[in-house]
Parts: structure tokens; sequence; C-alpha cells
């Protein structure tokens, strides 16, 4: 018999909330099915069977706090082998958990395909290379991995393909949980009346109540302080106007803005070393790396992956990295080595519209750089000419425990001056 233990979750991560249970007390398993999703403050993890058998003595349900090491259940070894001898039988689904998870409404489409296709489809499925967000999805609609096409270059499906590949199929299949889920929709209690006027009250993510309990945290540490300047993108469209070409078709990425702010930021920390370092006790730790956290907008609130060693990276390695990094945060498949060790972080309010913003640190960092929308203004260009230019407000918060206030301005003007002549992000390297 072996124990369902919460396994190590990472740096500074000691507890998890279950997500949902995709297996019950009864069910039959195989090594490496999935169990249940937890949620932790960064990533959602998928906890798999380190045994085949059968699962007992589940102690936790979803929505409860579980500690890393705690043992929340047991699989016990079954009866002869378990997925040969329950082909004919529902119980196979073990292999294919979310069509189990999800019978009562799944039921009438998940029958269509050939009885004996699903086992063979479970038994494949955990070959596919597939996100961890699109096996679930794939799950809970019931649909065999082995059958969805991929679209990105590697062939790996994500939840967009699962979708499409579901949109395919035939429109009773489609239909019926729609039809099947209108009782439980009449079931359900009304909205709860507060002060005579209806609300809906809804349980925080864990994720979202760390990142509110963080910010919180770094107004109240930090003294906190915001310098602004602003930036003529005017030399930046040109070239990316003149090499967007060559570049895509060099490096099969687009040529964005990020990798400019980035580069920017790495040539100014080389500068002002300071805000590449953070406050440990009564020691300041001066980090000599550039790992640039770039705040990403997903579902279940911001995250900030990291690119690694940024300062050794060329544009085009760059603009990758952000790319694949701003995917994996939207499908939910971000590791925790994604996430950690960040040095100092870039935020783009302005792809939102954004004109003007003051970020908070991300902590334990001493610098975050906002970015924002890039609006024509007119500029003076000397004492009798006006010009339309493409401008970009820029702001950098700062922790003033350790930066004063000229570091963070000349720091600030160092971006500034960077992206105004691109050329130096090149001669720099």
């Amino acid at each position: 018999m072996a124990e369902i233990i919460v396994p190590d979750l990472g740096e500074s991560i000691s507890e998890g909330t279950i997500s949902k249970w995709f297996v019950k007390d009864g069910d039959t398993v195989n090594q490496g099915d999935v169990l249940l999703e937890l949620e932790t403050d960064k990533v959602n993890i998928e906890i798999s069977a380190d045994s085949s058998g059968t699962v007992s003595g589940i102690t936790k349900k979803d929505g409860d706090v579980v500690l890393v090491g705690e043992s929340i259940g047991t699989i016990g070894a079954s009866s002869g082998a378990p997925a040969p001898a329950a082909a004919a039988e529902p119980a196979p689904q073990p292999v294919s958990q979310a069509a189990e998870a999800s019978a009562p409404a799944a039921a009438t489409p998940a029958s269509t395909p050939a009885p004996t296709v699903a086992p063979a489809a479970g038994n494949n499925a955990a070959s596919v290379n597939a996100s961890p967000a699109a096996r679930k999805l794939a799950r809970e609609q019931g649909i065999d991995l082995t059958q969805v096409q991929g679209k990105d270059g590697i062939g790996r499906i994500y939840p967009d393909d699962v979708r499409s590949h579901g949109t395919k199929s035939a429109a009773p299949a489609a239909s019926a949980p729609a039809a099947s889920s209108t009782p439980a929709a009449q079931g359900s209690s009304p909205a709860p009346v507060e002060g005579g006027k209806p609300v809906e009250r809804q349980r925080m993510s864990r994720r979202r109540a760390t990142i509110a309990k963080r910010l919180v945290e770094a107004q109240r540490t930090a003294a906190m302080l915001t310098t602004f300047n602003e930036v003529d993108m005017t030399a930046i469209l040109d070239l990316r106007k003149r090499r967007k070409q060559t570049f895509f078709e060099k490096n099969e990425v687009n040529l964005g803005f990020m990798s400019f702010f980035t580069k920017a930021v790495v040539g100014a920390l080389k500068a002002f070393p300071l805000l590449n370092a953070e406050i440990d006790g009564d020691d300041v730790v001066v980090k000599k790396f550039y790992d640039i956290g770039i705040a990403v907008s997903a579902k279940e609130g911001l995250v900030v992956p990291v690119v690694r060693d940024a300062d050794r990276l060329s544009f085009g390695e760059i603009e990758k990295n952000i790319v694949d990094l701003a995917k994996k945060a939207r499908a939910n498949t971000l590791a925790l080595s994604d996430l950690q060790g960040g040095s100092f972080t870039i935020t783009n309010g302005g792809v939102f519209g954004s004109l003007l913003s003051t970020p908070i640190l991300n902590t334990p960092q001493v610098g975050i750089l906002g970015m924002h929308k890039i609006q024509l203004r007119p500029i003076a260009i000397d004492e009798e000419r006006m010009e339309n230019r493409p401008m970009m407000y820029i702001a950098l918060s700062y922790d003033h425990r350790i930066v004063d206030g000229s570091e963070a301005v000349r720091f600030l003007v160092t971006v500034k001056e960077l992206l105004e002549d691109p050329e130096q992000l090149l001669l720099q390297g």
C-alpha cells in the first residue's frame, strides 16, 4: 500500500489548496495517472499516482488546505491486473480520469466512441506531449489526447488545441453536456442579498490571495518611491519597421519592445548595481547576474516569470524567452523554476492602455520599471520647431532604504538614453 503524499512544492512553498480531485475512493488507477490538481501560491501542480492500485482513505476534499509531506490518501494493491480485467466495465475510466469525474454530465457524449477505444487512449495519453492545463481540459471534456493535433512547431498540445478539437466534434456530443447542466443551474441557490441588493460572493483563489498579501507587504516594509521620465520611441519604431521582416526570418519571432527594454535595463543595472540588489537583514546583497522578471497578466492574476541571464542573450533569444513564458503563463503551465530568483522586474501596463502608473515592488527586489502606452505628443525640437513624436512615459519604483533618489533618477535617465539611441544597446552587447 502506498500513501498519496503532498510533494515538495519548491522553495518557500509549504502548503497548497486542493483544486480538484479526479478520482474518488474505490477508483482503480494506473501508475502515472493524475489524481488531483493542487493550487499553490505560484503555480498549479498535478499530482500523479506513484503506483497502480485502488484509491482509498481520501482525507481531504476539494478546497482543503494541505501541507507539504502530508498524507491525503492511499493506493492499495488491487486484485488482478486493474486495466485489462475491467476492459468491459466502467472502471477503466481512471485511465482517463476526467471521464469518471464528470460522468453524470458527460455520460452520453463520452459513450459515443467505441468502448474499446477508451483504455487504449488512456494508456497512450501519458506519452502525448501536452501541457498540464491541456490534459486537465481534455479530462473534463472526455477528449482523447491522442486524437488532438498540436499547432506549435514541436507538436505540443495546449488548451486551445483541445478546445478546437472539441468544436469539431459532432453537434449532439457538444449539446448534451449543455442540456445536462440546466438542472444543476436550476437547482442552484439564489444569489445572496446584502443590503437589499443581489451580490455574488466568490472565494479568492490562493494565488490572488498571495498576490494581495505580497503587495500589501511590499508597501508596508519598503520605503517605496516612484520617479518618472518619458522616452521618445521614434528610433525604436523606425528600427523595428526596417528590421522586422529580416528579424522574423532569422529568429522566427517578432521583434517587440520588450527586448529593447530588457537590454536597456541590463545596461542601467550595470551602471547602478544597487538597483540589482536586495536587503537581507542588515546586509545588502548585490547580485552579479541579470535575471529579469517580465510581469504577465494571466487568468488567475499577475505572474512574473524570469528571463535568465538576460545580459548574455541576443534580442532574438530574449523575445523567444518572453513569448514562451507568456504562453506558459496563460496556459497555467509555468514551473516553479520559471518564477524564482529574479533580480529586477519590468511591467507593461501600456498593453492595456495605461498612460501612467506607479508599479509596486516585487519584493525582495528593490526596483521595478513600468512601461506605458505609446502616444503621439507635440515635442519641442528646438526653440522654433515642434513635432509630433511617439512618446512613452516610464516609471521606476524603488526602495529608498538602499537606493538614493539621485541614483534612481540617473538609472531611469540611462534607460531613456539607451532606448532613444538603440544602437548603444547593440554596441554594449
